[in-house]
């Protein structure tokens, strides 16, 4: 990944600059000083967290049935397909929402592709057939072309360059994603590999000689607001898990630890993603970028708690056929992978001192430790949690005292 100048400022009273229903697709400047989402980004994040939800179901069933390994895979694969069509319309979008007609029509365009994707997700997952899941993704990935491709009309030069290098890398890698409806099944997961290190490939070589004019607190809301998502999507589907349990097992006793500590878990997962003004740390395309990517974990893992809490609870109701030991993994893994990847892309950039920079990394390794405790693995999860951000605000507001401290006295 390489850094390149960033692009100047353009000016302009209204996103793309001019008026009417149709606009010339031309940068926005980084000089906004209220960027924000735009009603129809937070439609299209909305969209899909349906397909999303999709997955976390599939997930379930699969884990739930004993067949964690093969589940995990297919997950990986669905939520990547989803993942990366998210993240590429929001830099582009971040970058070019002149927010016209035709802009609007595209995007919508865009959205009909994901839920055509989340269609297919329960195929994918029990047939290993990926035809409607592909589908989708053409829908989503032509119309993206389509919106680089009329960028590339209303610049020149360099800028130009990167748009139709965009639209000809989201081309190509969709032709290349022909593979999982070709090749046997055994090839596949190796060919998934293949195709996402190309699509990753494709920004850094796009923007070798222009920086697009991505926008640092736009692209940082963006992120935020898809976690908040789907952290409320996770609280949702365990909300509907354990109402089913207690509804049809009379199991509340059972059912409330893990209630519980799947809130405190949900709860300090949020605080800690929102806790630092991550904005300022995206300076350059290799931070930027970098840690755009790394948020498929952060993401993946989210959703993937959820799918946890609903299999801890099936499994407390004897609906899933597992031990209790995998089941309570089920919650602490993906919760402790969290941890450690919000910790990785932005939480440590912001620490003061060895202390505050081992608080999520040790509380990851606790997580881990409660898997063995049982039927309280869950309950336990979230209280190591919880305390991590007691812990971590105590000591932020250390050194905030001690600095205060001699001002206090010489006022």
């Amino acid at each position: 990944m390489t850094s390149s100048p960033t692009p100047p400022p353009v000016p302009s009273d209204a996103p793309g600059g001019g008026r009417g229903p149709l606009r010339g697709l031309r940068a926005r400047g980084r000089d906004e000083a209220h960027r924000t989402a735009s009603p129809l980004e937070l439609f299209f994040d909305l969209c899909f967290v349906v397909a999303v939800a999709q997955a976390g179901v599939q997930l379930v069933h699969s884990v739930a049935e004993g067949h964690a390994g093969q589940g995990i895979l297919d997950y990986a694969m669905v939520f990547f397909a989803l993942w990366w069509a998210w993240m590429n319309f929001t830099w582009f979008a971040s970058a070019y929402d002149n927010d016209d007609v035709l802009y609007r029509v595209v995007t919508l365009v865009q959205i009909a592709g994901v839920l055509v994707l989340a269609a297919g997700v329960s195929r994918a997952f029990e047939e290993h057939e990926y035809l409607v899941v592909w589908l989708g993704y053409v829908i989503m990935r032509v119309a993206l072309a389509a919106q680089w491709l009329r960028a590339a009309r209303s610049a020149e030069g360099p800028e130009r360059t990167t748009a139709l290098r965009y639209a000809g890398g989201v081309l190509a890698c969709q032709v290349g994603w022909l593979g999982l409806l070709l090749l046997p099944s055994g090839a596949r997961p190796w060919w998934f590999l293949v195709m996402a290190l190309l699509e990753m490939c494709v920004p850094p070589f796009a923007e070798r000689e222009h920086t697009t004019s991505w926008h640092p607190r736009h692209i940082a809301e963006r992120y935020g607001l898809f976690t908040i998502i789907v952290l409320g999507e996770t609280i949702a589907a365990a909300t509907i898990a354990v109402k089913s349990g207690i509804d049809e097992n009379d199991a509340l006793g059972e059912l409330l630890p893990i209630a519980a500590g799947g809130l405190l878990v949900v709860f300090a997962a949020w605080w800690i993603y929102f806790v630092v003004p991550v904005h300022g740390h995206l300076r350059s395309n290799r931070q930027a970028f970098l840690w755009g990517y790394g948020h498929y974990l952060v993401f993946a893992s989210a959703a993937a708690i959820g799918a946890g809490l609903e299999v801890a609870v099936e499994q407390t109701v004897g609906k899933a056929h597992i031990s209790t030991l995998a089941a309570s993994a089920a919650v602490t893994l993906p919760t402790a992978l969290y941890l450690l990847s919000v910790w990785g892309l932005h939480a440590r950039h912001f620490k003061r001192g060895i202390t505050q920079q081992l608080v999520l990394p040790t509380t990851a390794l606790l997580v881990i430790c409660c898997t063995f405790l049982g039927h309280w693995a869950v309950f336990a999860a979230g209280v190591v949690c919880a305390l991590s951000v007691a812990a971590g605000e105590a000591l932020a507001t250390r050194p905030a005292a001690r600095e205060s401290g001699p001002a206090a006295q010489t006022g």
